[in-house]
């Protein structure tokens, strides 16, 4: 664990980190040192490395959570977690806000209290919000994930859910989300039933990808442990021994969503993920994913998670997109 020292000024402060393990420094400074200008460009401070050292000016608030920052992110390496610059962000992003006060010591410098492994990496929360989402997809038997573009709803439940099939938790996942962009025009896109409704499950193709290695999720399709199809295959049946998925249930009517909902069967764990601000059903049309959470929001063993704008893990930009999309006068 790095010392500190302090040594406060009326508006400015100094704050000098000594850190025990000079190898780590590297990838803790980033190349070219662009992880420090990251924090520095964010929070408003200067710093400067002398070997192990660091030495941290800004204004009292800033400094100590640039501090912050860096212990964090030094952690996670000691640990033996990457740090990319997006972990930077991530971290910068919850330093930075007034009501994470107290995240340094319960997210940022201690060892995450939750973890997914899959077969190609091990992922650990990082928003707040995301470490309650991670321990309800542990715990609880259906899930809500609400929220913009970028906040890890869909990728940690494709996570969870193939730690929990490699581990023998599950029997099968299945991947669902509506192609509501094709409507009744399904009929009219070249190719079998597979090619027409593939482009609208992309995403989900994407995340398993980048969980399990290419042949295992081919072989697992082929064999039916994994199952990716829209929606409208869901009706009539009852998973069992399954995780399941739905992925853009904002698209949903209230009927398609009672219809999915009740596919649920024994020893089944069901995530529905969704932005309630971005439906694409005509105009006119209630979503099926507001109707479903006023009406079961509160039920024991389904949990609500409600993702916002400082929970987005891309480029910062996106944040800030969804910040003025969302907000007075949108």
């Amino acid at each position: 664990m790095p010392k500190r020292d302090l040594a406060a000024l009326p508006d400015r402060a100094r704050l000098e980190i000594e850190f025990e393990q000079p190898y780590l420094l590297g990838p803790l400074f980033g190349e070219y040192d662009r992880h420090l200008v990251a924090i520095e460009d964010r929070l408003g401070v200067n710093i400067a490395a002398r070997g192990n050292r660091v030495q941290i000016e800004g204004e009292p608030d800033s400094a100590a959570r640039a501090r912050d920052v860096l212990v964090g992110l030094y952690n996670r390496l000691d640990q033996g977690h990457d740090v990319d610059m997006a972990a930077v962000e991530s971290v910068i992003g919850m330093a930075a806000q007034r009501r994470f006060d107290d995240i340094i010591t319960d997210e940022v410098s201690a060892p995450p209290r939750v973890m997914i492994r899959t077969r190609k990496k091990t992922i650990v929360p990082r928003s707040t919000v995301q470490t309650t989402y991670m321990e309800a997809l542990a715990s609880e038997d259906m899930i809500f994930a609400l929220g913009p573009a970028g906040t890890g709803k869909t990728y940690l439940a494709v996570a969870q859910a193939v730690a929990m099939l490699i581990g023998g938790q599950v029997d099968r996942l299945i991947l669902s989300r509506p192609a509501v962009e094709a409507g009744e025009r399904l009929g009219f896109l070249p190719g079998d039933m597979k090619e027409k409704v593939d482009p609208y499950l992309r995403p989900l193709y994407d995340a398993l990808y980048d969980m399990l290695p290419t042949e295992q999720v081919e072989r697992r399709i082929a064999s039916g442990e994994i199952e990716i199809a829209p929606i409208a295959f869901m009706r009539g049946r009852t998973l069992n021994d399954a995780f399941i998925i739905l992925d853009e249930a904002q698209n949903t009517t209230p009927q398609q969503m009672k219809m999915f909902l009740t596919r649920f069967g024994m020893r089944a764990r069901m995530v529905i993920c969704g932005d309630p601000n971005q439906t694409d059903l005509p105009r006119g049309v209630e979503s099926g994913l507001a109707d479903a959470v006023g009406k079961l929001e509160g039920i024991p063993r389904i949990a609500t998670v409600r993702f916002g704008a400082a929970d987005v893990v891309r480029h910062p930009l996106v944040g800030k997109i969804v910040e003025a999309y969302e907000g007075p006068g949108s």
